[in-house]
């Protein structure tokens, strides 16, 4: 299988308009000045020295407000990694940036220089979310931009945030069925947490603002993971990415961070959806000795962190003993052994029964 590698480059607020309420991309970045082309280029001569000839190479420009730089900036940003693209060094280009900073003007100068994904930070599709979190757009200007950047033929790319000042589950829960509607080529969920520096942190120290919880955001975000994975959509980040910064303790001051907060997703989705099948079939499990079968790659997330999910199932059911066996399963099938019970589940299909039983498909 070809290895995917990004090559980051972090454009922190430069041309963005707002300073959102939970923002301080000096702190997320660790960067404090503006990226110029000769950096760009450093970067990626730097990274290309450690990837094999054969990966498939990705320019990403971070930051979240890559359009709304000065249009003859961002061409002098992109000449770069596009030199490298047209010489078959690199094999794409995507950037994030905002709702309202997207018009046709923009996209033919993005198409000129051939950026495949553009990336939308979104964070919620409710108008007092936005309001509340001084994010300067409305909902309006992302169904705009999300319907001109898929006519264009770039592949969009959809950020939400959980937790935000005013947000609740269902709020969380509309934005993730709106994304769906969307059909984004790539998601991003990202749990709030109070950064340093920022109004957010005030609003925290003042009592004006509670985080979700760890165990809120595993909740919420594995009911919003499952939901995009029925629908076919790819969600390609869970959790903000640890640096040495961003860390509890250090920048990160409140909420829900945890360094493997995919890890622990799903493996809530993994307990949810197995407690999901031993509830609704008639099969006595009081001492008897469950076996898991399932790909190899699955089976920390089917036990858990610190074998939480494991020691769950063991006092709920009462079983005399849980084994789980790795092999070459489809990464979208478990095999459930008790004695003489034998069945082969759909991961998917067990997904969506258990999102419909509980009316949130």
């Amino acid at each position: 299988m070809t290895k995917h590698y990004i090559i980051p480059i972090f454009v922190p607020h430069f041309g963005c308009p707002h300073d959102c309420i939970f923002c301080n991309q000096k702190k997320i970045t660790g960067l404090n000045t503006n990226v110029k082309p000769e950096e760009v280029e450093n970067i990626i001569e730097d990274y290309l020295r450690l990837f094999r000839k054969d990966s498939y190479i990705e320019v990403a420009f971070y930051g979240g407000s890559f359009t709304a730089i000065d249009i003859d900036i961002q061409s002098e940003l992109l000449e770069i990694p596009f030199k490298y693209k047209t010489q078959g060094m690199i094999d794409a280009i995507r950037l994030s940036t905002r709702p309202d900073a997207i018009d046709n003007k923009i996209l033919d100068n993005l198409k000129k220089y051939s950026v495949d994904t553009i990336e939308l930070g979104v964070q919620s599709l409710d108008e007092e979310v936005l309001n509340a979190s001084e994010r300067g757009h409305t909902a309006k200007d992302v169904y705009k931009a999300s319907e001109l950047i898929k006519e264009y033929g770039f592949n969009l790319g959809l950020q939400m945030m959980l937790g935000l000042p005013e947000d609740n589950f269902e709020k969380s829960l509309y934005t993730c069925r709106e994304f769906i509607k969307l059909d984004p080529f790539n998601v991003r969920i990202y749990p709030t947490l109070v950064i340093k520096g920022t109004f957010l942190e005030e609003q925290c120290l003042h009592g004006k603002y509670r985080p979700l919880s760890i165990e809120e955001a595993v909740e919420e975000s594995s009911i919003l993971l499952m939901l995009f994975y029925i629908n076919d959509i790819n969600v390609i980040r869970v959790g903000l990415q640890p640096t040495e910064n961003i860390q509890m303790g250090k920048d990160v001051v409140a909420g829900p961070f945890h360094p493997a907060f995919r890890q622990l997703v799903e493996s809530n989705i993994y307990k949810i959806i197995i407690d999901f099948y031993l509830s609704i079939n008639d099969i006595e499990t009081k001492n008897k000795e469950l076996i898991l079968e399932l790909n190899s790659r699955l089976v920390s997330f089917i036990a858990g962190q610190k074998s939480s999910n494991t020691i769950y199932f063991k006092n709920r059911y009462k079983f005399r003993n849980i084994k789980i066996y790795g092999n070459d399963f489809d990464l979208n099938e478990i095999a459930i052994k008790l004695d003489d019970f034998y069945d082969k589940i759909n991961i998917k299909s067990l997904m969506k029964s258990y999102l419909m039983k509980n009316s949130l498909v």
